[in-house]
């Protein structure tokens, strides 16, 4: 479950109360949120890690610092909600032991062209710097020196190797306009100066 606020909250409870009442009777079941009492966080996971707690429903807290073993199967409630970062670090939190393990992505129907890509993803590899590299591209760099952490940039950035040759002739051509007006006053090369002021 996401975490975002009293409504990630509300269905994380929901969940846990649904799961022990009516899906799994007869078998302990924990809830682990970001609202817990830092003991009673530690309590639950130690619990599930020796196996008193057969089933936990947590929400996204459990993305990193989780580490259990015997955990074989985990279900992502509204996976279209979380980044590919997310997503995959979530699903790392099961198959840490020799057991074959599952990561279910559960998700609206009603996707985005982006929510697609990601669940296709998801499914295609479990190599992060794969996974890395494509939550670059759909994300976006944000900004460099700024404060945005996705979105695209003022400019483009260059992938390499691809756009290697593009990225020599911009720098040939660059070199050319320094060498003939290092300062840039001629009145042609007012705007990129202008520009350069203005980068952070």
């Amino acid at each position: 479950m996401e975490e975002g606020g009293n409504a990630g909250l509300k269905d994380a409870e929901s969940m846990h109360l649904r799961i022990r009442d009516r899906v799994f009777p007869g078998h302990p079941a924990g809830l682990i949120h970001a609202r817990l009492p830092e003991e009673e966080k530690r309590e639950t996971m130690e619990r599930f890690s020796r196996g008193e707690i057969r089933v936990l429903v947590a929400t996204s807290v459990v993305e990193v610092g989780v580490d259990v073993p015997r955990a074989t199967c985990m279900v992502v409630e509204h996976a279209e909600r979380f980044g590919l970062a997310a997503l995959h670090q979530l699903r790392g939190r099961v198959g840490r032991g020799t057991r074959q393990s599952y990561a279910f992505l559960v998700y609206s129907p009603d996707l985005t062209e982006v929510g697609k890509r990601r669940l296709k993803i998801m499914m295609e590899t479990g190599d992060g710097f794969r996974i890395a590299e494509e939550d670059l591209l759909l994300r976006g760099p944000g900004e460099m020196t700024g404060l945005r952490q996705a979105g695209l940039l003022d400019f483009q950035a260059a992938r390499l190797p691809e756009n290697a040759e593009e990225m020599l002739d911009a720098r040939k051509a660059a070199y050319g306009i320094l060498s003939r007006d290092p300062g840039l006053l001629l009145p042609e090369n007012q705007g990129l100066r202008t520009l350069l002021q203005e980068a952070p």
